[in-house]
Formats: C-alpha cells, sequence, structure tokens
C-alpha cells in the first residue's frame, strides 16, 4: 500500500506528523479543503498558499457527470482541479447517506479513483445515522467490513496509492469498538471516523467525543486517523486532542454561502458584524458592509477566503500547543466558547485515565484552567505515583508553608491540584504548574484527597508525619486528615 505515517510531537493524543503520498508529504493534523468540481469558489492553488497541504474531492460526481468523467480521465484529476499535491477522493458515501442509493460497486469506483489520478482513495461504506437502531447499525457495520476485506484482496493495484478504511457504527460504542478492532486489522494506511456530520450539526459534542475515543482506542497508533465532516476550526482542538489527524472541510464555503463568517469561538451572520474580529487578508482589505453589498458570487469568494484563513490559522495554533506541550489548554480555551463545548470536555475528562497512556511524561508547564484540569492526563498519573510512594525518612512535613525545614528529613510541598510531592522537585514539571491564588474547592479537594492517599501508605509503617497548611485549605477534607492525629493553629502531628 501507499503512504507511510511518521509522528514527529505529540501531546496527550494530539500529534504533529508526515504523511507521505505518491504526490507529497501531508503535515498532520490539518485540514483538507473539499472541492465540488462543479463549482470551484476557491482556486485550489489559493487554498494551497493559504496553507493546504492536500485537497478532497467527490469521485462519485466526477464519474457521475460524462463531461467530468471524460475530462478527469484525459487529463487526470490534479490537471483537472490545478493542485499539484495530494488530493483524497471520496466515493459517493454522502450521496449514499441523502439518498439511499447510489449506482455503482465499490470495486468500480475505486478503480474510477485510481485512473484520474488520486492519491488517498475511499471505498463506498455504509453511513449510519446517529442514533440509528442497534440491529440495522451492526448490519450496517458487517457491510462496511466486507468492502474492506474485498479491498484488501485487491490492494495490489493500489499499492502505490493510501487506502481510507472508514469506521462506522452510529452512536453505539460496542459497535465503533467492533468496527474500528476488526478495520485495524486490515492494515489500511488512513482510518476515517464517519457519519458524524449530523452530531456536528446538532451540536452533539458530547456524543461526538463518545463515538471518537471508542474508535481510536481500537485503531492502529501507527496510522493517522481522519475525521469525516468535521469542517467548524472551533471543534479543531478538541478532535486534535482526541487523536484525529485530519479533517475534511466544506464548511468554509457553505458558511459562506449562507453569508456566515467562522471563527474559533463560534459563527457570525455578516449581516449583525460591524467590525471583522479577523486581520486576515480579506478583514484587512475590507469591512463587513463592503462584503455584504459585494455581489452574491463575490461574497461568497470573500467569506470563504476568510473561513478557509480562518481555518489554518487554528491548526497552526494547535500544532504550537502540541510543540508546547499545551495543547489540554487550548482545548480548554476553545470549549468555554459553547455550553456544548463544555459538555464535551466534561465528558472527556471521564476518559482521562485511559487517555493517559498516550500522553508524554515529560513537558515544560502546566497551567490550571478551571476545575477540568483536576482530571487532566497529567494529575492522574501522579495520583498513580502517589499510591507506590513511600516515606523513606522521618520526621517528614507536608506544607502549604514558606518557613524553615530544617528539622526535618524529608519535606513534601503541598500545591494543587497535584498535592504532596518532594520539595526537590519544586522547580519541575508538572509541580511547576501555573495556578490562581485563590484555590477553587475542586483543586483543594484533589490536593488534600492525595495527601491521604500518601499517609494511608504509611499509616501502618510507624512513621512520623507533620502537615500543615494555611486558610486556603479550608476544605472538609481536612476532617479525613484530622482522623489521624489533633490539629491546633493550622498543624497537624501525624503519627501513622
Amino acid at each position: 500500500m501507499g503512504g507511510d505515517f511518521e509522528v514527529i510531537k505529540k501531546d496527550v493524543m494530539g500529534r504533529i506528523g508526515i504523511l507521505r503520498t505518491k504526490s507529497g508529504k501531508i503535515e498532520t493534523p490539518t485540514i483538507l479543503p473539499v472541492i465540488n468540481p462543479k463549482n470551484i469558489v476557491v482556486s485550489p492553488r489559493k487554498m494551497k498558499r493559504i496553507g493546504a497541504d492536500a485537497v478532497i474531492t467527490n469521485s462519485y460526481i466526477i464519474y457521475s457527470s460524462p463531461k467530468l468523467k471524460e475530462r478527469a480521465r484525459k487529463e487526470g484529476l490534479h490537471k483537472m482541479l490545478q493542485f499539484d499535491g495530494p488530493i483524497m477522493t471520496d466515493s459517493g458515501s454522502f450521496q449514499l447517506s441523502v439518498y439511499g442509493d447510489i449506482d455503482i460497486e465499490s470495486k468500480e469506483i475505486l478503480r474510477f479513483q485510481r485512473e484520474i489520478g488520486s492519491d488517498i482513495c475511499v471505498p463506498i461504506d455504509i453511513p449510519t445515522k446517529p442514533d440509528e437502531k442497534w440491529d440495522k447499525a451492526k448490519k450496517d457495520v458487517e457491510i462496511t467490513l466486507e468492502r474492506l476485506r474485498e479491498m484488501k484482496e485487491i490492494k495490489r493495484e493500489f499499492e502505490d496509492l493510501s487506502l481510507v478504511a472508514p469506521i462506522q457504527g452510529s452512536t453505539h460504542k460496542d459497535l465503533r469498538e467492533m468496527s474500528a478492532r476488526e478495520a485495524g486489522k486490515l492494515d489500511f494506511d488512513i482510518y476515517a471516523i464517519g457519519a458524524v456530520v449530523p452530531l456536528l450539526e446538532e451540536y452533539r459534542y458530547r456524543d461526538l467525543v463518545d463515538v471518537v475515543l471508542h474508535s481510536k482506542f481500537n485503531l492502529p497508533l501507527n496510522r493517522p486517523v481522519h475525521l469525516f465532516g468535521a469542517g467548524h476550526p472551533m471543534t479543531f482542538s478538541l478532535a486534535v486532542l482526541m487523536g484525529c489527524d485530519l479533517f475534511d472541510s466544506a464548511a468554509y464555503v457553505l458558511y459562506a454561502m449562507d453569508k456566515r463568517y467562522l471563527t474559533v469561538n463560534g459563527t457570525h451572520k455578516l449581516s449583525e458584524l460591524r467590525y471583522f474580529p479577523c486581520n486576515c487578508p480579506v478583514c484587512s482589505e475590507y469591512s463587513p458592509r463592503e462584503v455584504m453589498e459585494s455581489g452574491e458570487d463575490e461574497r461568497t469568494r470573500l467569506l470563504a477566503l476568510h473561513n478557509l484563513y480562518e481555518s489554518f490559522s487554528e491548526i497552526k495554533r494547535i500544532k504550537q500547543a502540541i510543540v508546547d506541550g499545551r495543547l489540554w489548554e487550548l482545548v480548554q480555551i476553545r470549549c468555554r466558547s459553547h455550553p456544548r463545548l463544555l459538555d464535551a470536555l466534561r465528558n472527556l475528562i471521564r476518559y482521562s485515565g485511559e487517555m493517559e497512556r498516550f500522553d508524554p511524561s515529560t513537558k515544560s508547564a502546566f497551567f490550571y484552567g478551571g476545575i477540568e484540569s483536576n482530571e487532566r492526563t497529567e494529575v492522574l498519573r501522579y495520583r498513580r505515583k502517589l499510591e507506590a510512594m513511600e516515606i523513606k525518612k522521618t520526621p517528614a512535613l507536608i506544607t502549604t508553608l514558606n518557613r524553615e525545614l530544617e528539622d526535618f528529613e524529608e519535606v513534601y510541598y503541598l500545591k494543587p491540584p497535584f498535592g504532596p510531592f518532594p520539595k526537590e522537585l519544586e522547580e519541575t514539571y508538572p509541580f511547576n504548574c501555573e495556578t490562581p491564588d485563590i484555590f477553587d474547592e475542586e483543586m483543594v479537594k484533589t490536593a488534600l484527597g492525595n495527601v491521604i492517599i500518601l499517609i494511608e501508605n504509611e499509616k501502618n509503617r510507624g512513621k512520623e508525619i507533620l502537615f500543615e497548611y494555611d486558610e486556603r485549605y479550608n476544605h472538609p477534607l481536612i476532617e479525613e486528615v484530622k482522623r489521624y492525629t489533633e490539629v491546633k493553629k493550622g498543624r497537624c502531628d501525624l503519627k501513622c
């Protein structure tokens, strides 16, 4: 098979990688702008200048148009679209989901994709709408898997191409797992999580988290993951955090046709904008009124251009966040732009324990960004370490106060949300974390809970531990700590 994938940098489950195809490299994460061959609003050459390493078009639309079909066969896809980078071709599954049937077999459309020079080919899978009955969704998964197995049998025809395996299963977690697990055995170049557009359109981001993660956890780690139809920049960072590497975006032009302006914080109606909150070439040259008063085609083109600039700017922010080890923080910022995204973040942290195994153990910084930070992968990892930690020297001190410590052989500083840690590690990650001076209740609860874990480990070892705290730790869990000793003036003499 064509195409290989090299991971360059990771943060949580997000990663910067290089996907190699016969027409060039794609640096992930990235967007593949959708090109409708019947109506090209922004030229593919312009897309490349904006940041598109690759684009995607629909091979079924080309196949179904005698004029386009003949031209594609004669010129080849790259010349026809005037794009010299990698081109991905969808198979007609979207039309199948909308119209219920298409008049072509999966093998035939794959061979057509190869004939016209596609770099990344997608078979015809069976997209299953959200909340479909389990039996129907399972049948659709089985048909999709059977087509993928057939595709594997003829893969020698496609050795120079990158082949995509769609993952289906509706909103049924077990079916998404089965689909991903079985497709993963077939060794495709790219895996694509499909049929999520209705979830995105209905702002069901919480359900999106379940669908993506139950797929991702069961897919090969050495292959890129494409999230079909995820075209709004406000969702990109969340999807990358969950391990998605590629997106295809028709949103840039569909929203433009509806006179809507994309930002990372949501969508604006052009008619309601007095100022453009952006400094891209379009927003620098035109006012909202000037764009609104342009002719329909020009207005759509200008808005589509801005929407692409905004989308690729967000991709760059995400990549830099991965480099800096601060993808969590970017996601927390983005997810506070919409209540449904906040729902998604709160669902996401339920999976932190499973996500922790993907997250690099060393980074440069940890910024506390709200109560969800208490369940970040770094905090859970340290909690596990505390459960195995043993205090070797006594008397030991767990303290939040800044004072002379010569009387103690072993000192643990207390800093939320991590709790107690050896003072020698004060300037190291993640204990050099930036937190607000005024602690919220969840920070204190997490920190004191970890104090109790450390004390519980020592209570049967006959060791003396002292604990002292300031007023910021006024929390009911203090009573749990006091169970081991008497507390006077903010100091506990713990004799475990």
